[in-house]
């Protein structure tokens, strides 16, 4: 998904270490193994491969990555996909991980599908294979998962929102990714869950791509299907930052609710100024690092992570509902990303 933000430094120096070209690997970490972890070439390799080396969700994931990889004394190789999306990349930096000898490879596809015959290659030979923040369709396509629960994120938020209206007939815009992408339908499904409603419900929905330019576009849109509109589903943050502009032109920005997924520095920010109501905040420096451990683990005693792992998410907002939990934005900005 596309996020915007200005980044700093510290996130920038992270991004680096990926380099520009989607296909170039790059080690990071620390330069060798420990004892305890090393292979018979004396050292254990963790590849982490992202959907692009941008997004400041996945610079902030490789930070992770690489401060338990340094911790761990193993080396880390990283690869990303030159737009959101480039499955070919991504099955190359796995075609190319694996020839190098990772003991595990840590991937957020950009495809869920097309990706898996890469995927299967790669545990064939022993590699053992964690998808970080989208999973793979089918889950079993790797050996474990580590993300985000996104439907209970869409729930929080839905929940939020019903609270928030206070019993008025509420007019829903869903401002969602694109057909699809298993996480833009589960935040999609946890809201109109979490809201009690349905998509018969829902008064315009838009495809944003999770981009600042087209949420705008999208939600003006939908003011001139339905100008009523006072309640309004988001894929993401950036998304919902477009919508608020589209608001603000039309000088509804104060009369209509404004929900998100993401809990990025700058949504966070978009929530203490008013301009969201609520986010689900998720956290991928928790999840690279949980993927980098579970490697470690593997490389020492053969035990593979399996199943889902939670890595957790918390519903941020300043204005808090009766029965909701949530916590306020000094929380959120502590927690942040990007």
């Amino acid at each position: 998904m596309s996020r915007t933000s200005r980044l700093p430094s510290s996130l920038l120096r992270a991004a680096a270490c990926t380099g520009v070209a989607a296909l170039a690997l790059t080690a990071c970490g620390s330069g060798s193994g420990s004892g305890s972890t090393s292979t018979g070439s004396g050292e254990v390799k963790v590849g982490l491969i992202t959907k692009t080396d941008t997004n400041p969700f996945f610079v902030k994931m490789k930070e992770g990555a690489e401060k338990t990889a340094k911790a761990e004394g193993v080396k880390l190789m990283t690869a990303a996909g030159k737009f959101d999306g480039d499955n070919a990349g991504q099955v190359t930096a796995i075609e190319n991980m694996v020839a190098a000898g990772v003991k595990g490879i840590l991937i957020t596809p950009s495809d869920s599908k097309a990706i898996v015959p890469a995927l299967e290659k790669a545990k064939a030979k022993g590699v053992l294979v964690i998808a970080l923040d989208t999973p793979t369709e089918p889950e079993s396509a790797v050996d474990a998962l580590f993300a985000t629960d996104n439907l209970k994120a869409g729930e929080l938020i839905g929940e939020y929102a019903k609270a928030a209206m206070k019993g008025k007939t509420a007019k829903i815009a869903a401002l969602d990714l694109a057909p699809g992408v298993s996480v833009g339908i589960q935040r999609h499904n946890g809201f109109l869950k979490g809201f009690g409603a349905t998509d018969k419900d829902v008064a315009c929905a838009q495809d944003t791509g999770g981009d600042q330019s087209k949420g705008q576009t999208a939600m003006e849109n939908c003011l001139q299907k339905e100008p009523g509109i006072n309640v309004v589903y988001t894929i993401n943050e950036p998304a919902a930052l477009g919508a608020y502009t589209a608001l603000k032109a039309k000088g509804r920005e104060k009369d209509v609710l404004i929900v998100s997924v993401d809990g990025g520095c700058t949504g966070t920010r978009a929530v203490k100024d008013g301009k969201i109501a609520a986010t689900s905040q998720q956290y991928p420096l928790k999840m690279a690092a949980e993927g980098v451990k579970a490697v470690v683990t593997f490389a020492k005693d053969g035990k593979k992570a399996s199943g889902y792992t939670d890595t957790g998410v918390t519903l941020i907002t300043d204005k808090a509902q009766d029965g909701v939990d949530s916590k306020d934005t000094a929380y959120g900005l502590d927690n942040c990303w990007g």
